[in-house]
């Protein structure tokens, strides 16, 4: 089975590859294109919630937070 890697965009949405389920506060998955990409909001202002609609490019979103080396 392929890994699932979480990449965090600068200024932007978590990107994500590989296989893995979304799951709501209910409990409730969600319907995911199967084999692509999902983007997730960072910055709050999507109204696609919980996925990336690039409102952060408008918003003046700033996180460029690095893993410790």
């Amino acid at each position: 089975m392929a890994a699932v890697t979480i990449k965090v965009r600068e200024n932007g949405p978590y990107r994500i590859t590989g296989p893995f389920h979304l799951i709501d506060a209910d409990g409730n998955a969600y319907e995911l294109p199967e084999g692509e990409t999902v983007a997730l909001c960072r910055c709050g202002r999507s109204a696609t919630k919980p996925f990336c609609d690039k409102s952060h490019r408008s918003s003046g979103f700033n996180a460029t937070e690095r893993a410790a080396r």
